[in-house]
């Protein structure tokens, strides 16, 4: 398969290299097999944290004393998100990913050393799984606008409320979920953690989506769910705060795996090109060809040596909330444009499942949407530009 990328990469070393070897045989070994079945039903084993754990790739941020290596060089994340994006099981693969980058700092950075003792020995162990809820129908970007409510009674909250569009809500044990504790719109806002197997809360559907069909996305509903002072993350009131802190990392997290997307695009599309023919020659020897895969390449390039400058800078807690916002829909709106144009390419064959451009297609789109949509990120970076 061509490599698409031409810089020479400084951002990693030898240890990362060793990882993404890891990453790979992992992926071939414990998700290959099982991709087609898990779009087919929705959603991963729960097996596959467990042994994503065993072979360090899940939760090697957690302290060592809670079962975790300590690991908090963030570009290994990075290697990790590369190597999934470009697998032909990444949609299933997204669910560890997710929790690494995504849900996993919540309960390593926020927490005591009580909640420590009590939730990451299990979820270094792959024996709990975690996601964080903060989207609700009608809030969407909205994050301050949640109406979700925690109501202080006693040594308890007791949670009212829905959320929707939930990754792993499915198979989640522990859920971050961002509550109302108060009528001040931001000031309002803090984070509980809610287990799964408390009386009054309950899963809903399992949301159909045009894509990404083995990561579950699910609804979740609290009624009068009785939760622990004690499983209050940070103070009461923090909550939008502590969001805020996280959504750098989660965007940086999605644009890296956006550029490594496209690179797996690129270089599929023109093994393809090279051997399909058309009129008697491949479609490659045609001038229109050469020109878009010309253009779309360095498109890819170019967002190689811009990612790894924001990841390098992440990896040393410099990564502004701008950057990110920049990244992520700089990004994500590439990887949506490279993948129809290299649909194109395919020809009819491209509209066939069979054929992993056809599931690149639908799963691209969403991500100009998580994560803060491409309108948010505009809106994020023009402010910034005092406008």
């Amino acid at each position: 398969m061509t490599d698409v990328t031409s810089a020479e990469r400084s951002l990693y070393d030898g240890e990362h290299e060793m990882l993404r070897a890891t990453a790979r045989a992992f992926a071939d070994k414990h998700a290959a097999p099982h991709a087609e079945r898990w779009r087919h039903e929705g959603k991963v084993d729960r097996e596959l944290f467990v042994e994503a754990t065993r072979a360090g790739i899940l939760g090697f941020g957690i302290p060592e004393k809670y079962g975790g290596a300590g690991v908090t060089d963030y570009r290994f994340n990075a290697v990790i998100g590369e190597e999934f994006s470009r697998h032909p099981a990444a949609d299933g693969l997204a669910a560890v990913t997710l929790s690494n980058d995504i849900v996993l700092p919540y309960f390593t950075d926020l927490t005591d050393d009580r909640q420590k003792s009590r939730w990451l020995p299990g979820i270094a162990a792959g024996d709990v799984v975690v996601a964080v809820a903060m989207t609700e129908p009608g809030t969407g970007s909205d994050l301050a606008g949640i109406a979700t409510t925690a109501v202080r009674d006693g040594d308890d909250y007791v949670v009212d409320g829905s959320k929707v569009f939930i990754s792993n809500g499915q198979n989640a044990d522990l859920v971050v979920a961002a509550v109302r504790t108060g009528p001040d719109r931001h000031g309002g806002i803090s984070l509980l953690v809610i287990e799964a197997d408390r009386p009054g809360f309950s899963r809903g559907r399992n949301l159909e989506k045009i894509g990404l069909h083995a990561q579950d996305t699910s609804e979740l509903y609290f009624q009068g769910v009785r939760v622990p002072v004690a499983n209050l993350l940070g103070e009461e009131g923090a909550g939008f705060k502590s969001l805020m802190r996280n959504l750098p990392q989660e965007r940086i997290s999605i644009a890296a795996n956006a550029v490594a997307s496209i690179e797996g695009v690129l270089e599929r599309t023109l093994d393809y090109v090279r051997e399909r023919k058309a009129f008697g020659r491949t479609i490659g020897s045609f001038q229109n060809t050469r020109f878009q895969l010309a253009e779309m390449v360095t498109t890819a390039r170019v967002g190689r040596v811009y990612l790894d400058d924001l990841l390098a800078r992440h990896s040393r807690g410099a990564l502004t909330a701008v950057d990110a916002a920049s990244a992520k829909f700089w990004a994500t709106e590439h990887y949506v444009d490279i993948v129809g144009r290299c649909l194109q390419l395919h020809g009819a064959y491209g509209y066939m499942r069979e054929y992993r451009i056809a599931h690149d297609y639908l799963d691209s789109r969403i991500t100009t949407i998580y994560g803060g949509t491409t309108e948010i990120m505009k809106e994020i970076v023009g402010r910034d530009l005092g406008l």
